[in-house]
Parts: structure tokens; sequence; C-alpha cells
């Protein structure tokens, strides 16, 4: 059984090109007294940059770039665009990376990778991918991606019902367990299916609880303790991941027993998490 909150009324080649682009700036003749045009990188995130959790990615991808020889500001030049989790604002953000023509386009998370491959066919796209980059139309296959876009998927979202899993192990007598989802999610529909399924299988009665902004966590959780859901799920999302540590405060107060996508999470306070290790330490 599944209820719903609130109610109804309310490619390797493209890698190759991109380094071959941006290595090609060494090759680049000395004009006396004129300094060559850096290479330009385009940077598009659906979420903010200030938070803590969003600095360390940003940290491990520019030690990343400084291992390759490319240094930000000495031999590079990086174009970063947001949308503090308005997804809708992704598309504008990435006809605007478009028009400034970069070697390449880095997009963070499915929504920005869908904004960037809807953007333009020819720029390199390099994107990170919490869900399947196939279903989701980024890449052709696996094997073989096609097209301008190629990345990694960190298989985030699949472990959901391990997740669920471990919630029931956790509290077994709780048959009622809350969902934080995101139902502006690029991958909503089919991420929902999977999270169902997962629940049904276990007998479970899951509470969906919708929240597309920061500023409905507060009425959610409330609204979670008025109903006493006495467990909960945070659905791997960027709009989640950004806030965790607002996310990790509320479970605190209301003394909500939740788990997480990220080990990150985890490291900022979460209870537990289960995903692949993304290797990103958060100092506090």
């Amino acid at each position: 059984m599944v209820l719903t909150y609130p109610p109804v009324l309310e490619d390797g080649m493209r890698r190759r090109s991109f380094i071959a682009g941006l290595g090609s700036a060494a090759a680049w003749p000395v004009v006396a007294r004129a300094q060559p045009a850096m290479p330009l990188l385009g940077f598009l995130f659906g979420i903010d940059f200030r938070r803590p959790s969003t600095q360390a990615y940003l940290a491990a991808f520019r030690e990343g770039l400084s291992s390759t020889g490319y240094v930000e500001g000495q031999n590079l030049r990086i174009e970063f665009r947001e949308a503090e989790g308005q997804y809708d604002r992704l598309p504008g953000l990435a006809a605007d990376l478009v028009r400034l023509q970069p070697a390449v386009i880095v997009a963070a998370q499915l929504p920005a990778a869908l904004a960037a491959t809807a953007a333009t066919a020819t720029i390199p796209i390099v994107f990170t991918a919490a869900d399947d980059p196939v279903k989701n139309g980024l890449v052709a296959s696996l094997r073989s991606p096609g097209g301008n876009a190629t990345g990694v998927n960190p298989m985030v979202v699949e472990p959901e019902g391990k997740r669920i899993g471990l919630l029931h192990e956790l509290v077994p007598s709780e048959e009622k367990i809350g969902v934080l989802f995101n139902p502006n999610s690029a991958d909503a529909s089919s991420h929902l299916a999977d999270i169902e399924a997962a629940g049904n299988s276990l007998g479970l009665e899951l509470v969906i609880i919708n929240v597309s902004d920061e500023s409905g966590l507060g009425n959610a959780f409330a609204w979670i303790d008025e109903q006493q859901i006495g467990a909960l799920l945070v659905a791997a999302d960027p709009l989640f991941s950004g806030r965790i540590e607002r996310l990790v405060s509320l479970a605190i107060e209301y003394k909500l027993p939740a788990v997480f996508s990220l080990r990150n999470d985890a490291l900022a306070g979460g209870l537990m998490s289960t995903a692949p290790a993304l290797l990103i330490r958060i100092d506090n």
C-alpha cells in the first residue's frame, strides 16, 4: 500500500577530444606581450555551491583536474552555472554555457546532464548521473555511448530497495515507512516505481512525502511526526544531497531513524547510508 503527501489536491572518443583540445593549449605559439586564451570548461550543477557537501565535490573536481596538469586560473578557465535546486532553470543555464562555446561541459548529476545534452549535440559533455544513463537517454549504451556525452554512473539510485530493507531491519516493528521524495526529479516516475516495488516486496506501507524545495522540509517533518511515521528513507536526489545538514538536523529534532543515499550523508551526521563510496571527505 502506498500513501502520498501532500494530498492530491494540493564516450571515450569525446573524452579524448576534450583532452586533446585542452592539451593543444601547450602547443600554441608564444606571442610577445600577449597571453593565449585559456581553454574554457563549463560546469553545470543542479544545486547550489555554498553547501559544505557541495564544496567537497568541487574540491575533489579541482584536485582531479590538477592531477592531470590543469589548474583553474593558470591554464584553464571554468564557468560555473548553478540552479540552486530549481531544476526548471537548468535549460536556460545550459544554453548560457553553450553560447560561451567551452571545450567541454561538465554536468553534475542527472538533471544537469539532461539539460546539457538537450542544449548541445556538438560540445563534449562529461556527466555524473545517479540513475541509469541509458534508461534516461543520456547515452545509447554503456559500452558505446555514442553522441557527444559520456560519464559516470555511481549507482546511487539503484540501491533504494536495499535502503528500505535496512530500515526494516533497524525498526522491524514499523510497518509504515516515510519516503522523502522530490517529484520534480528528472527520473521521478521510474524512481518512484522502483521504491514502491521494493516496499511492496517487504509488505511495508510506504508514505510518499513530496518535497520539491528546501522551504518544504520543515513542514514535511512536522507532518511525518503527526502521522507517527517511525522511519524515513531520504530518496537519492540532488535536492536532498545538497541539503544534508538541514535534513540531519530535522531527523535529530524529530528523533526519526533515517537512511540516506551517500556515505557523505552519514559522515555529515546522518544515521546511516548505503551506496558506492565517492571518496570525498567532508571536514567538520
